[in-house]
């Protein structure tokens, strides 16, 4: 019996101008073709129409119908741009404008207040396309102080946590409306970052039902944080995976902030599946083991190999990971097959002595 499902592949790093990366229809016969059974879909408007995707069952039905003449199936919509905007410090305006519409480009509360719509827009989307979980990002308030010097004040981080929640918690009611859980991705430009980040968000949103976890293996080994551990502390509230690889190889001229090196030239970098230090063995296992029942997704993105190799060789990654759990116990076939009573008997208790 296999929970998890897959394979998966995530659009928004292959999504461009040319085919087959131009539409949503030719990205789906591209991934069928290379094996995948599932695509994460950008809330990107060249994919999807948001708006009508929230409103409109019959859009809905339709889109599933064009994947499902490939055999693709939805496996989550992602607003990971949408959700960086939900939480934006000043010092990043200029550069996260580029997420938002022209029109709202140095315009930060209107900017916000789009993007607090998109993603309630693809809460509701999720539910009409049946999908179980949603991809995003937390944005950041206090990022720019997480290794700070001076010191950061006192009740900075815990401020920056409290008006965290106060923009997701609504958020998160719409989720909770559409039955759909709200999957955020522990990632290092995110208030929520690392696994005490997220214990201290969760608190924030008072143990929010929706508030999940994107689990991705990558952005742990580029922190130098115990990933295995992490599932088993978290296991309970991941909704979704991305099957992501990365290396840390330190020296005497970089560590795990990179410097200000290109990608290639970081003691921390991501590689293509396969290519780093992840122990994917041991995260299938951990996942089998409590019952993931989600998606495993591939994201490519790697400093070295070209994108298209890397997303032919994800998907039989994937499925040679994927772990059919066993249905009965490795030494059923030594039972002894005894009684009750012959149990208590092998107890010592069924001679009448207590």
């Amino acid at each position: 019996m296999t929970a998890m499902q897959g394979p998966g592949i995530f659009l928004a790093q292959f999504l461009g101008d040319t085919a087959p990366f131009d539409t949503l229809d030719h990205m789906a016969e591209w991934a069928a073709g290379l094996g995948y059974v599932g695509v994460q879909i950008p809330c990107d408007p060249r994919l999807i129409d948001l708006q009508q995707a929230a409103e409109s069952q019959a859009y809905c039905d339709d889109l599933r119908a064009r994947l499902d003449k490939f055999g693709i199936q939805p496996t989550e919509l992602s607003t990971h741009l949408q959700g960086q905007l939900v939480a934006v410090h000043p010092a990043y305006d200029t550069l996260f404008d580029g997420f938002a519409p022209v029109e709202l480009h140095g315009k930060p509360a209107e900017r916000q207040a789009w993007a607090v719509e998109q993603v309630k827009l693809a809460a509701r989307a999720s539910a009409r396309l049946g999908l179980k979980a949603h991809a995003t990002f937390s944005g950041a308030l206090a990022w720019p102080y997480v290794y700070p010097w001076p010191q950061r004040p006192a009740g900075l981080v815990e401020e920056a946590f409290a008006e965290l929640a106060r923009r997701w918690l609504p958020i998160l009611d719409v989720f909770e409306e559409a039955g759909v859980d709200c999957a955020f991705e522990i990632h290092p430009g995110e208030d929520i970052h690392d696994g005490a980040s997220w214990e201290r968000f969760l608190e924030a949103v008072n143990h929010h039902p929706r508030a999940r976890i994107l689990f991705d293996p990558s952005h742990y080994v580029l922190q130098q944080l115990d990933y295995l551990d992490f599932i088993d502390r978290h296991h309970d509230r991941i909704s979704c995976f991305h099957v992501k690889d990365a290396e840390f190889n330190p020296t005497g001229r970089s560590g795990v902030y990179g410097g200000y090196e290109s990608w290639a030239n970081r003691a921390g970098r991501f590689r293509s599946t396969g290519d780093g230090q992840v122990d994917f063995v041991g995260i299938f296992s951990k996942l089998a083991q409590y019952g993931y029942r989600g998606w495993a997704v591939i994201e490519w993105e790697c400093a070295l190999k070209n994108s298209e190799d890397g997303a032919r060789e994800g998907a039989p990654f994937i499925r040679d990971h994927i772990i059919r759990v066993t249905e009965r116990a490795f030494d059923d076939f030594a039972s002894s097959g005894v009684d009750k009573a012959a149990i208590r008997n092998l107890l010592g208790l069924g001679r009448g002595d207590a």
